[in-house]
């Protein structure tokens, strides 16, 4: 399964400008793509989780992912979805909130060895000498374009002031300094970026002649119709001092039953099969759903132990939905549990082989639910990502043999976080 079918499987995909291109790039090799994140605060919130989980499975995928700084963009400020102007910063701000995004998008990504990249746009768009900016790049625009964006039309209304009426220009700019430095051929954004994100793919056509592509994901509300994310006490924050990882757990234990499915398959890397089988469950049952929802959210942005204290502490204030009030989350593929005390999800592996045989790691791999795909797997290992016992995995073609699943198994790693140990099941 390619990155556009795991995406718009997983409900992340709202627009693409041309996706039968943006698959004949993808089976040419690994795509480089970037998103923008504005330090206009200095934490992300949930609603940032939809463009970060889509570079996390951008990179899960074996692709490249960009994740794009605006300590330039954000002293212009994104008209797009807002009634009224944003409230202008400090250069100084913009520099102490981007400093502490920069660390928390690395909790989300791997950056070493390339395998996810990050750029700031202050570095090429302070500098822009102004006049030519403009004989450069603002010679491109259409003024009577610009006014068709719907970021732009829903702002003529209330007032937008022409530093917001450049942010098109300095966007289309990034992604074109992204193409010409880095190869980057692909931006991905939210449903109100897609005026902008097209700006950009016409900019590189105009300047290079070459190909790009854009895609955008939904705007997320409720089943209730309010925006994602907000709550009584306002926003909730992946910055662990402004929103506990208990209150973060909370928020996902609280969703309303009709957004159980949707958030699994946006907020989780639970097999598909999983998600349909837990959006499916009813009444009470469906409470268990939530329970996982919230631990594998919690998860993701605050890590394994956070998670389990916060599921701890729920257990003992509110009780369980499961009977035995395990943590287990069903989130490795056959049969799974966890091991308390190593905090390592544990799959059991019940072999047809004999005595002898030997395993493909790729299998196990798979098997454990660190890769969805033995493409996928084979990619992680070409790519430096996949450890056997804490060991690097040399070749695609590795195996291992049956007998050394007994006992206490294997541990194989994919990447700095994604743990899973491999045992023999018991007869």
């Amino acid at each position: 399964m390619g990155l556009v079918e795991t995406l718009r499987e997983r409900g992340f995909l709202y627009q693409i400008t041309d996706e039968e291109g943006l698959s004949r790039l993808e089976a040419e090799g690994p795509i480089i793509g970037y998103i923008g994140f504005d330090p206009t605060a200095d934490s992300l919130h949930v609603g940032s989780l939809v463009p970060i989980m889509a570079l996390m499975h951008m990179q899960r995928e074996g692709h490249i992912p960009i994740a794009l700084l605006g300590g330039g963009t954000a002293m212009v400020g994104d008209p797009s979805g807002k009634t009224e102007m944003r409230k202008m910063l400090l250069k100084e701000q913009i520099e102490a909130n981007g400093e502490k995004i920069r660390r928390q998008l690395g909790k989300y990504l791997d950056f070493e060895g390339g395998k996810a990249i990050f750029f700031n746009n202050a570095d090429w768009l302070l500098p822009l000498h102004y006049v030519d900016f403009l004989r450069e790049i603002g010679r491109h625009f259409s003024v009577n374009r610009m006014l068709t964006a719907e970021s732009i039309k829903q702002r003529l209304e209330t007032g937008l002031s022409f530093l917001e009426f450049n942010y098109m220009l300095l966007q289309a700019y990034d992604f074109y300094r992204l193409y010409v430095d880095r190869d980057c051929r692909l931006q991905m954004g939210g449903q109100d970026q897609w005026g902008n994100i097209v700006a950009g793919i016409d900019l590189i056509r105009r300047m290079t002649g070459g190909t790009a592509f854009g895609m955008t994901f939904p705007l997320l509300t409720n089943a209730s119709g309010e925006k994602f994310g907000k709550t009584v006490a306002g926003a909730v924050w992946l910055d662990a001092e402004k929103t506990s990882p208990y209150d973060f757990y909370q928020f996902w234990r609280n969703t309303d039953d009709r957004d159980v499915k949707r958030f699994l398959g946006l907020f989780t890397f639970l097999p598909m099969e999983e998600v349909e089988r837990l959006g499916g469950l009813k009444d009470k049952d469906l409470n268990r759903a939530k329970e996982i929802l919230a631990f594998e959210a919690t998860r993701i942005t605050h890590g394994e132990a956070a998670a389990k204290e916060a599921y701890q502490a729920a257990i003992r204030q509110f009780g369980s939905a499961d009977p035995e009030g395990r943590i287990e989350t069903s989130s490795i593929i056959r049969s799974v549990a966890m091991d308390r005390e190593a905090s390592i999800p544990v799959c059991y592996y019940a072999p047809d082989e004999g005595e002898g045989s030997e395993v493909p790691v790729v299998d196990l791999f798979v098997l454990g639910g660190l890769a969805k795909s033995k493409s996928e797997a084979r990619r992680l290992i070409k790519q430096g990502g996949g450890y056997l016992n804490d060991e690097r995995i040399e070749g695609i073609d590795a195996t291992i043999v049956l007998e050394s699943l007994k006992g206490e198994g294997v541990t194989l790693r994919a990447g700095k976080k994604r743990v899973v140990r491999i045992k023999l099941g018991e007869e």
